[in-house]
């Protein structure tokens, strides 16, 4: 196995272990948070958009311990990759996109040390989620369970659903719930509109992930990893990966078209400007690790810039049958 490249100046550097506050807080990889505060937004906006008054004090516990879970996650997967040698096994990450937080890796935290915090994160999830269930629905907790569930199993043995091509599904299903559990808190109940109105997001978040794996397939390979893209290989992947984007946008303008959505929620199809560019740049590059930069940064800018959209749509406009 080729050994990893110097770690580039953008890399953390043993020094950090000297600012253990600051070192905590970058080993949750919270440029990527975003991600969760947008789902959270478009769970909030579902349900306020449709009619339901919105606890704000509810609202704020769901985005604050929404985000732990998600940096609680990130920091178990540094972890679970760690153990299955996966980092290590990346010389061609594209940092700070792929490859992991090199926490561990460039010896700014063991892996001891890297457990503990991403547990400690967790922890207070736990009995925060328990409350919020107590003030809206026992379904809560099953959303709870099912998205700390597929965030663990993700990277972790025995299921590490990544290693398994099922990386994608379990991104996808997980900002679902986090879309979904956001409604359900002001809610108290079941309902559809959650998952009409979040799916096209989980999924744009899922192209994140997929556009990450391209990058990262050898040392995945190495790894033991069988992504989709060491699966089908990058000339194959990317044509799958074309299907998820054009998938999510489907996805949205059915909603819009069977009047389940505002039809001001077809704005969000915005950003598909830039998924699309990330996906041209994809196909000409797919098997060119350091090409690929470009396409990474567009593929989050293009999910976050479809979550704030939604969200305010959503929340704003006019919905079909008489809602705000």
């Amino acid at each position: 196995m080729a050994s990893a490249p110097p770690a580039s100046p953008a890399e953390p550097r043993v020094v950090l272990r000297t600012r253990p506050v600051l070192a905590a807080f970058l080993a949750t990889r919270p440029a990527f948070l975003g991600v969760t505060l947008c789902a959270c937004l478009v769970g909030l906006a579902t349900a306020h958009g449709s009619g339901v008054i919105v606890d704000s004090t509810r609202a704020a516990l769901t985005i604050a311990f929404a985000l732990f879970a998600h940096a609680g996650i990130n920091v178990l997967n540094d972890y679970y990759d760690a153990r299955s040698g996966a980092d290590a096994a990346n010389t061609e990450r594209v940092f700070p996109f792929t490859g992991g937080s090199r926490f561990i890796q460039n010896g700014v935290l063991s892996e001891a040390e890297t457990a503990r915090l991403g547990w400690g994160l967790l922890l207070p999830v736990v009995p925060a989620g328990l409350w919020l269930a107590a003030q809206s629905g026992i379904g809560l907790v099953a959303l709870g369970v099912a998205g700390l569930f597929l965030g663990w199993a993700y990277t972790a043995p025995p299921l590490a659903l990544v290693s398994r091509g099922l990386g994608e599904i379990a991104v996808a299903a997980g900002w679902l719930i986090v879309v979904a559990g956001s409604d359900f808190v002001q809610r108290g109940a079941w309902s559809f509109l959650p998952v009409a109105a979040g799916l096209s997001y989980a999924l744009l978040v899922a192209a994140i992930l997929f556009f990450n794996e391209f990058p990262d397939h050898r040392g995945d390979a190495a790894a033991g990893k069988r992504t989709l893209v060491v699966r089908f290989g990058p000339d194959g992947a990317k044509w799958a990966c074309v299907g998820l984007v054009v998938g999510a946008y489907a996805w949205l303008m059915l909603m819009v078209g069977r009047e389940l959505l505002p039809h001001a929620a077809a704005a969000a199809a915005f950003s598909l400007i830039l998924s699309f560019r990330a996906l041209r740049h994809l196909l000409a590059h797919a098997a060119e690790p350091a090409a690929l930069a470009p396409a990474l940064k567009l593929t989050i800018a293009a999910a976050h810039l479809h979550g704030l959209i939604l969200a305010a749509t959503l929340a704003f406009a006019r919905w079909p049958g008489g809602g705000a």
